[in-house]
């Protein structure tokens, strides 16, 4: 190894040097009092020896691209230290070329050694994030033994419906904020939870004060979800339930302002809840319930067609159909 690297060695973080094949040819003192490798244990390995299965694919992907284009790579490893323990770390590696010799320099930082906090990957974060909201709809909504199934359809159809949408028309949402858009769809009907069941079950027609009872879900619902993040400390779920709070509020707005509670109109309403109207009206018309028998998926395809520019986003409703002409609309 070239001895104009050395000097990296006397970092403060744990350094990592390695040759063009990522063989190690030096770690420092920091190193290896972290991950409990010696030197003499660890120079000549391949630097995937401390790899785990949780830090993501995606991740090995992104480093590879960055250093076959011999630029500086930043990311955060889930490793494995000697004993077995994980270590997650944020690693900057940078490439040096040193007479013709390619060398990859590694910085490591132990997050676990933070002055605060813990850490977690962000798709282990979108994972727990998930799996919550949906424990806290279903059990908001236990009196309807169908309700996870039906929350599971709408969270499934929100994640092909936005995806697609996003493609289509080049949106450049972000991959956490369509995770957010899907988690958050199955919270559209927490307020209901407050509804009394025989109004909310009814088999024949309502009447107008029990409508207007039933349309108080979405406020009821927002109001509910305020208190959740009333009691939470820190920013894990901030953009979740704000993301959440437009869906349960604006999923019954309709693009021509004849929906509720605030008659938005057009653009006026939130995305994300334009996109779950969508999904929520059609897997109710393909349900059966209380008052209505179960339509096909075509006649629903057909009513949603119908309501383009009066209840439903034209734009939306045609990225819909895109997704029902592949044959991706199932039930």
């Amino acid at each position: 190894m070239n001895n104009n690297l050395t000097i990296f060695l006397a970092l403060a973080d744990a350094v990592i040097i390695t040759d063009s094949e990522h063989r190690i040819l030096a770690v420092n003192e920091s190193y290896e009092r972290i991950t409990g490798y010696s030197s003499d244990d660890i120079i000549g390995k391949k630097a995937g020896i401390l790899r785990t299965p949780y830090t993501p694919k995606e991740t090995y992907i992104h480093m590879k691209t960055a250093l076959q284009a011999s630029t500086s790579w930043s990311g955060v490893f889930t490793n494995r230290k000697m004993n077995q323990d994980l270590w997650h770390s944020s690693i900057t590696i940078t490439p040096f070329s040193v007479e013709g010799i390619i060398y990859y320099v590694g910085v490591f930082r132990e997050l676990e050694q933070l002055d605060r906090g813990f850490y977690l990957d962000e798709e282990r974060v979108r994972n727990v994030q998930g799996s919550l909201l949906k424990v806290l709809a279903i059990s908001c909504e236990i009196r309807d033994p169908g309700i996870e199934s039906h929350l599971s359809r709408v969270q499934y159809l929100t994640k092909l419906l936005i995806h697609r949408h996003n493609e289509r028309h080049q949106l450049n949402i972000s991959v956490e904020a369509l995770s957010l858009i899907a988690h958050s769809s199955i919270l559209h009907d927490i307020g209901k939870s407050a509804i009394p069941e025989g109004i909310l079950y009814k088999p024949g027609p309502l009447a107008d004060y029990e409508r207007t009872i039933i349309e108080m879900h979405t406020v009821i619902g927002v109001d509910i979800v305020d208190k959740i993040y009333a009691e939470l400390d820190g920013d894990l779920f901030e953009s979740e339930l704000s993301t959440a709070k437009n869906i349960i509020l604006h999923h019954h707005e309709k693009w021509d302002g004849t929906g509720y509670p605030q008659q938005l109109q057009g653009v006026d309403i939130p995305l994300e809840a334009r996109v779950v109207s969508v999904v929520d009206v059609f897997d109710a018309l393909t349900t059966k319930r209380p008052y209505k028998e179960k339509w096909s998926i075509e006649l629903a395809v057909q009513y949603l067609v119908e309501q383009k520019g009066k209840h439903f986003d034209s734009e939306i409703v045609d990225s819909f159909l895109s997704l029902y002409d592949e044959e991706l609309i199932v039930l």
